[in-house]
Parts: C-alpha cells; structure tokens; sequence
C-alpha cells in the first residue's frame, strides 16, 4: 500500500532539536532506539522524542503497526503494543511506560488463556479429513430423503381434503406434527449421539466430531430457534440438558451447543448477538467447557464467554465484551472489556416489572397457538391450495408429455419469479412505512414494560418487521439508504448526502428512536441497541448519534451511548455509557479510550471535494451505484428462476420417482444456490478483482468494490460450516487456502485477498476484512494467515495483517490493520497484543 506510506515532511524546528532532545537517565538509550526504529518506519532521518506520533508527526495506525512489530523483533528492546502508542504518543513518554514492569502472564486475565493452549490433540490426517466429510455429505443426503418423505406424504393428505376449510384443517394437524417433529428430533438425537456433554478434547474430522457436527447443525437448525428471548427458548435449552433456572432470559440467537456445561441461576439474563458456546477449535482439537451465569447476572450486547468462565450472583458484563477462559466475575461486580476486567462505574440495567409464571406460560401458549394456526398453514397448506387452484402450475403433477420442454412453462417460470420479486418489494415497502409506525405508536419511549405482555408483544412485532436484510443490502452503500431508513423511521436530521451514509448492514430493535446526526458517516454491521432488557421487562428509548462522526464495522451502540460530536468510533469499538460525553476524538477497543479524530495522513483523501466537484463526483457514484442496485436485483431474479425451475423439475419427477425426486430437489437447490453465487462473484469480479487500494470514496475503484460487497451472496456458505467442504468453496471464490482447514463459520470479505495456511481453526464469528473505511477515505490490503493458526470465537482481522505460523488470535479480539503477530504467538484483546509465546505443540501434532 505505497499510498498509505508516503513521507509527510518534518518541520525544520523538530529536525534541529531531534538529538538534542533525548533524555539523560536511564531511558536513554530506549528512546534513541525507538526513535531510530519510527525514522526507519517513516522514512525520515531522524525524528523528536517530544513529538506526537498522530499530531506532529501525521502517522496513523497502520505506520505504528508497523512501528511495533519491527519494536518487536528487536530483543535489546521492550514489548510496545497499540494501545501504549496510543496512550504514550510520543518517544519520550513511550519509552518511559514500556520500561515499567509488566504483569507475570499468570497474573493477568489471560493467564488461564495462555495455559489452556499446552496441549493439542494430533490432528486427524488425510484419510479422516475425507471420511468425515463423506459421512457428513450422506447424512444430509439421508435428512433430506426424511425430510422429503414426510412433507410428500403429508402434502398428498391435504391436497385430498375438499375445501378451503379442510385444506386449513389438515394444514394445522400435518403442521402441528411436523413442528413437534422438527423440534424433537435435535434433542432426540443429541441424547442418542452425545448424551450429557462433558469437558473433553476432541479431535476435529473424528468420528466423535462428525457426532458433534450432526448435533449442532440439527440443535442450530431447530425452529425453536426462532423463538430466542422467550420462555419457548429457554424451555428448548433445558431439553438439551442446561440448567436454567426460574425467570431467565436468552435473548441470542447463537445457539450454545454444549448445552449440559451451561448453568444460569435464577433471572439471569443473555442480551442478543453473544456468543456463548460452550465450546471452541484450537489447532485442529474442539474443546469443551462450562460457561456459569449465577442469580440477577446480565451478559449485555455482542459479548463472548470462552469455555471456564463464570458470573457470581449479581454480577454484570458490559456490551461488546468477553471473559477469556479461566476469567470469573465476582458476585455484584461490574466488568467490561475485552478480556473484561473490573469497571470503574456501574453497568445501568432497567428496572424490574412484575412478570410471574403466569405471564410467562400465557406468552409461551400464545406464541405456539400463532405458529400452530396461522404461520405454519399459511406455509405447508399455501402450496397445496395454490396447486389446487391454478391448472397451469399443478400441470407438473399430471401424466403425460413433459411441461419442461415446451418453452411456454419457462416463460411463465421467468414471470413467476419476477412477480416474486418486482411485485413483494414496492408491497413490502408500503408495508414497512405504514404498519410498524402504527404499532410503535403503543410504545412510549422510556417507560418500562414487563415481559411478555401486549407491549412487548408490539415491540417484537416493530423489531423484526422493519429490520429486513434483504432491502438494507439493496439500499445501503448508495445514496438510496438515507429515503430508506428514514422511511423506516430513522431521524437523521438535515442529510450531509455522501453517496455512503450507511453500509449494507444496519439493524436496530425500533427505527422511530434512532437518530443520527448531520454529517455521520456508518460503515457496516452497526447495531443500534435501543432497547434494554431484565429477565421481567424491557424499555425502549431514543438512541443518538452525533453529528459528523464516523463509525466503523460491528459496533453495538446502545442507548445510553456517551458519544457526541465529531468522534471516530473504531471498528469492534466498546462505546462508553458512563463518564462525561466524547466529543472531537476517536475511541479505539474495548474498553475504549480515545485516539486522534484524524490524521494528517489521511489529508487529501477524504471528503475534502467541495461545491461543483462535489456535486459531479456525487452524481457519478449514485450513477454507479443504481446500475449495481439493478444488477442485485436482476441477479436475484436469475436466481429465483433458477430455484422455480429445480422446484419444479423435481415436482414432474415425483409422479415416477416419488419423494425421492423432491428429495433430489432439496439436494439441488443447494447446489445450484452454491453453483451460481460462486459463479456471479467470478464474474463481477473478472475484470476488476479486489486488490491493495488506498483512494477517495469518490474514486471509480471504490464503486467497484462496493458492487463487489452487494452482488454476490454469502448466505448459502453457512450450510457448509464445520465440513472440508467450505475449504473448497472459499478456494473456488478465489481464497488462496491451504489443506484441512476447519473452518466453523468465519467470513472473509475480500476473498481473493486472504491467504490462509494448511491446517487453520476459525471459529464462529471469526471475520477476516481486507478493507477499512474512514470518513471519505478507503484502503485496503492483503492479509496473510499462516499455518495452523487459530482465530478465536468473535476474533477480527483487519487489513495488511500477517499472523506467523501456529499463532492464536483469543476470542473477541480485534488485529488492527498492519499487524505482525510472530509465530507461535498467543495475542488477544481489542486491540490485541501479545500475551505470551503458545505451547509448542507435540511433534506429533505438528507431522
């Protein structure tokens, strides 16, 4: 990136007092070396131990990135991490802090991490790699054939009923049985397969793992997922053997697996987004562990806890936080951080409300009886009725010469599928701006309501009618996202349009109290977190964002922000709800402390472009980005075709081959779905592949990439988590990967731009991303993960980054951009740094 490393020139006075200016104790001779090693850095011949990194010198994270690795691999030198820089910005001050003594490992919160890394299993070879797979393969063929089976019989017994009142009718009974079937069958299966979970090691692509894998693809796939936040819920976790005492809540939808490690006392509470397991992959081994919530204890927002860790009674995690394995939380203590450690101030949670086993058991049977005869008919005894009254699609089903070589049923295929699409989406729209401001209307903004009562039954309603994926990546990265979520309901004030107010990712639990200020930009993942929650009620209140900030990826705001303006919140930042509001800095990790807004780096660069320049640069984007918005659109229309046509192949092969052909059907779909992503991602990027980039949001390069973000999809990549499978698929869109990685559900945005090394653990939630976006500023670069290296649950990678072999990223850590981590190091935190030199591993596991 020769763009981000171009020399900014000194000023004559610091160049004159650069020697004169060390200091004469003891540090000396740290501050000359650490000033020679920033010269080296900058390309400058010397620089002033008095003078600010950011300020002065115009540096920015990537150059001290690269600063601290090239610290690091100097023995006669200490440890210097990202946060010291930031909190000793210049040479003096730095040289000062770093030569203070550092904490034994055993003393820290990693110290549990770092010991738990000693032992790793040998990894299964080539044979077992292939083996599991296989198996894996034939246990979806064998779901699929079940699943086949049971919706043909039923379908046959609804279509011989007479009448729209006997189709409904036979539609809830065949519903019901087939609800009641789906949710049994993962708890069935994992007392069959696993019993009680206890803490083991088990070696991936084992036989034991392959039992662990159909569990969790079946415990995870499991419709009473999407009842999370409700007694429902909780009722599913107690099934699979935890134990969860009276008035909890679970409101994550990341379903813990190892569910008989999991314990949360009385009226504990899991907020939405966490992750909490009860298992993790480190290098090539999956182990398992307790995860320990007592009585009154909260997790809040896009939290992680690691296997060994523990809440006492009362005691409270922040959001976007994690307790690293072996870390426990006091009763009555209040923690956050990642790894979490004790809070100054006291994490505000909202009152409690009166919610008894009543109200709970009156949700619980309300919820059932709308699933049982309203949502599920509409969805099993809709496609019988359709066929029933419409002879042109019901033609597949009868004897005779094949429907699919005539060119009529392709033309009414191709009309269906656009209907689908081009008819629901201005439908939808209307829906969105009218009935959810109705609803939201019952609600008044800080007043607390029990659980699951009229109330929180609206405000579930609102939460999941307005956040719609699908629209959000039409709109977002366009001019078109700010009508859009201010049709939503979003307050945002006088609009400074920018052509990317917002990323393709946003979500919130109501758009009516969220703000944003003029001037703001958002990049992707942002979740505004305007409602709290207890085990027995909720609020809801107005969440603001100040005005000309800018938010980075995967930020969890919540409502009690204190933020104002002119802030850069960094990526996987922990933004403040106690202390005075920030305003005119950055915030960096978590817990966050403040950075410079901006860089003289950056100058140039950024939103600079002003009146008819502006205007015509602006113009030029929007154009762009609706020719890509139309080529979401028509890619997803080629898609649905394609679904209606493999749907209905396998509907004329029913009447010879039976459920077997809509078994086939289901298996194809799949692979279509595969077959075609990966194909338009080839395809957009086949001319103008991702590559190292440092340029303005204006630049023709820039849109490029923001097509390259909303065309294709990733969503099919899911059905392949934990399988060698993904392995192929990721080397098929362009990832340079090596042999048996294992995979758990990592993304990687850039995909021709990560490089990953044989053996490689990433686990749930783990995120490689080739690119940062900062104001009007883009960059981006190549990162490199060598071999068998693990990326924790939750962990992020950003760009320009080399991890050396056999490393550990701890989960929920952030890698800042230009990052060096050794080989066979063990880092963690946000930001990370190293922590310790992992175990080497036995010369078996390393064969």
């Amino acid at each position: 990136m020769t763009g981000m490393q171009t020399d900014v020139p000194s000023s004559p006075p610091e160049r004159a007092s650069a020697q004169s200016s060390f200091s004469t104790g003891s540090n000396a001779d740290t501050e000359v070396a650490l000033a020679a090693v920033l010269a080296e850095v900058m390309h400058r011949d010397q620089v002033a131990v008095d003078s600010d990194f950011f300020r002065d010198l115009g540096a920015d994270s990537l150059v001290m990135a690269h600063f601290c690795a090239r610290v690091r691999k100097r023995s006669d030198l200490p440890q210097v991490s990202m946060r010291d820089v930031y909190a000793h910005s210049t040479v003096r001050d730095l040289a000062l802090a770093v030569e203070a003594a550092t904490p034994p490992v055993s003393d820290s919160p990693h110290g549990a991490l770092a010991a738990s890394s000693a032992a790793t299993a040998a990894p299964s070879g080539r044979t077992g790699y292939v083996l599991c797979g296989a198996m894996q393969l034939l246990s979806f063929l064998l779901y699929s054939c079940g699943v086949a089976f049971a919706g043909v019989r039923g379908y046959e017994w609804i279509s011989a009923g007479s009448g729209v009142l006997d189709v409904y009718l036979r539609s809830v009974a065949f519903g019901g049985i087939a609800f009641v079937g789906l949710c049994a069958t993962p708890v069935l299966v994992k007392w069959l397969l696993i019993g009680r979970w206890k803490p083991r090691r088990i070696r991936i692509w084992s036989a034991a793992y392959f039992r662990l894998w159909v569990v969790k693809t079946l415990v995870r796939s499991n419709p009473l997922v999407l009842f999370a936040g409700s007694p429902l819920y909780t009722l599913y976790l107690r099934a699979l053997g935890a134990r969860i005492g009276a008035g909890a809540a679970v409101f994550s939808r990341h379903v813990p697996l190892c569910t008989d490690l999991l314990s949360l006392g009385d009226f504990s509470v899991i907020r939405k987004d966490c992750y909490f397991t009860g298992y993790r992959a480190r290098g090539g081994v999956i182990e398992t562990g307790a995860v320990t919530l007592g009585r009154n204890a909260l997790v809040a927002e896009a939290s992680v806890l690691d296997i060994g860790t523990s809440l006492g009674d009362g005691a409270r995690l922040a959001h976007a936080s994690a307790l690293h394995s072996g870390q426990a939380i006091p009763a009555e203590e209040h923690w956050h951080g990642s790894p979490a450690r004790r809070a100054d101030g006291e994490y505000p949670v909202v009152e409690a409300a009166s919610c008894g086993p009543l109200r709970r058991s009156l949700h619980s049977v309300t919820q059932l009886l709308m699933a049982l005869l309203v949502y599920l008919p509409l969805a099993v005894g809709g496609v019988g009725l359709l066929l029933a009254e419409a002879p042109q699609l019901s033609a597949v089903l009868e004897p005779g010469p094949s429907v699919l070589t005539t060119w009529v049923f392709y033309r009414d295929a191709l009309l269906i599928s656009f209907v689908l699409l081009f008819a629901v989406l201005p439908l939808g729209l209307v829906v969105l701006a009218t009935f959810p401001r109705l609803l939201a209307g019952m609600l008044v903004p800080g007043r607390v309501y029990p659980l699951y009562g009229f109330h929180y039954g609206v405000h579930r309603a609102v939460m999941l009618l307005t956040n719609r994926p699908f629209l959000t990546r039409l709109f977002g990265d366009s001019s078109a996202v700010v009508p859009y979520l201010r049709l939503l309901g979003y307050d945002l004030s006088r609009v400074q349009q920018t052509g990317s107010n917002f990323g393709t990712e946003v979500k919130h639990e109501t758009p009516y109290l969220s703000a944003v200020g003029t001037g703001t930009m958002v990049a992707d993942g942002l979740s505004v977190n305007n409602a709290e929650y207890s085990s027995t009620s909720f609020r809801v209140s107005r969440t603001a964002i100040g005005a000309r900030n800018f938010l980075g990826n995967r930020i969890a705001y919540p409502s009690r922000g204190r933020t104002g303006d002119n802030c850069l919140l960094a990526t996987k930042v922990m933004v403040p709800v106690n202390g005075r509001i920030r305003k005119d800095v950055g915030l960096l990790g978590s817990p966050s402390f403040e950075i410079p807004r901006s860089v003289q780096r950056d100058s140039g660069v950024g939103l600079e472009l002003t009146g008819d320049e502006l205007r015509a640069g602006l113009a030029a984007k929007n154009r762009h980005n609706a020719r890509t918005m139309g080529l979401y659109l028509l890619v997803r229309w080629g898609y649905a075709f394609l679904v209606t046509l493999v749907v209905s192949a396998s509907a004329e092969l029913y009447t010879s081959a039976g459920a077997v052909a809509v078994a086939l059907g289901n298996v194809l779909v799949l692979l279509v779905s595969t077959a075609y992503f990966v194909f338009v991602e080839r395809a957009v990027t086949f001319f103008h592949p991702p590559a190292p980039l440092f340029c303005s949001i204006y630049d023709l390069r820039f849109w490029r990439r923001e097509r390259f973000w909303k065309v294709p999809s990733e969503l099919f990549l899911k059905a392949f988590d934990g399988t060698p499978f993904k392995g192929l698929i990721w080397r098929s869109l362009g990832v340079r990967i090596g042999r048996r990685v294992f995979d758990d559900g990592c993304y990687l945005t850039e995909r021709t731009m990560a490089s990953i090394g044989d053996g490689c653990t990433l686990n749930t939630g783990s995120v490689v991303q080739c690119h940062s976006q900062e104001d009007g500023a883009f960059k981006s670069d190549r990162s490199t993960i060598g071999a068998d290296c693990t990326l924790g649950v939750g962990a992020f990678v950003h760009y320009g980054v080399t991890i050396g072999d056999g490393a550990v990223l701890a989960p929920d850590s952030f890698l800042m951009k230009g990052e060096s981590v050794p080989a066979n190091a063990l880092w963690g935190g946000n930001p990370a740094h190293q922590i310790a030199r992992a175990t080497a591993r036995s010369e078996e596991a390393t064969r």
